[in-house]
């Protein structure tokens, strides 16, 4: 019933702003993060022999461990740190109180169209950033190792399985949903005037890394967990 009340065009707007904000940087964050995956595999491989399966496997690390949790650090700071300043700043100069006595509620008004918003954006942001992950290492395994890009290509459907993108989105997602409870619930109980809303951001800042490292672990975990038994099941 509470989520019905919701007006679907203030979740559309928060969607858009977020996106529009985040979208240049979070595919530049992505394309560094394929780019440095594609160096540091590239070398070790050329050891080996082995420059032919480097865009396997650069885009099976980006994907599974590297890519989402370098790219959710990035968007910590630009969407996290925003919306609880904006949301300390709207506490602690009355704008919630004041919607509140004009009969609305301002967690349906203001924080839970922000919450869906973050969440929204925030995955199809790290899923952008993931696919400019693979131009990046597209362009520095030709500047780097000399691989062409067909050739950098040619094993990525072999190594990365659809496991391993099903487990980068689910990190995308379980990492939206932690930035978008944190930012909003820390700008949401803002105190302490100005110096509360610095506070709040910090501590967004701060709690929202550890955060999503810990869930990175988590996801990791269960992810290992399940796949076990997947291949369990099938022997």
């Amino acid at each position: 019933m509470f989520v019905k009340k919701i007006k679907s065009h203030e979740v559309f707007e928060q969607i858009w702003k977020v996106t529009a904000d985040s979208f240049a940087n979070t595919a530049m964050a992505g394309f560094f993060v394929g780019a440095i995956m594609t160096v540091q595999f590239a070398m070790q491989m050329k050891e080996f022999g082995a420059l032919g399966y480097l865009g396997g496997l650069a885009t099976s690390g980006t994907f599974r461990e590297v890519g989402p949790l370098l790219i959710a650090f990035m968007l910590s700071g630009k969407v996290g740190a925003f919306t609880s300043a904006e949301l300390g700043t709207m506490r602690v100069t009355e704008q919630i109180d004041a919607v509140r006595c004009l009969g609305a509620d301002p967690l349906q008004e203001i924080i839970v169209p922000r919450f869906i918003g973050i969440i929204i954006s925030s995955f199809f942001l790290l899923g952008a950033g993931l696919i400019m992950s693979v131009f990046g290492g597209m362009l520095m395994g030709q500047a780097f190792a000399g691989v062409n890009f067909e050739e950098y290509l040619r094993h990525v459907p072999l190594i990365v399985s659809p496991v391993s993108i099903l487990n980068g989105l689910i990190k995308c997602f379980a990492f939206a949903v932690v930035l978008a409870t944190i930012c909003t619930y820390k700008g949401f109980t803002t105190s302490g005037g100005a110096k509360g809303v610095g506070r709040s951001v910090v501590s967004t800042a701060v709690a929202t890394m550890i955060c999503i490292v810990v869930m990175d672990w988590l996801t990791s975990f269960i992810g290992e967990i399940i796949l076990t038994m997947v291949r369990g099941y099938r022997s």
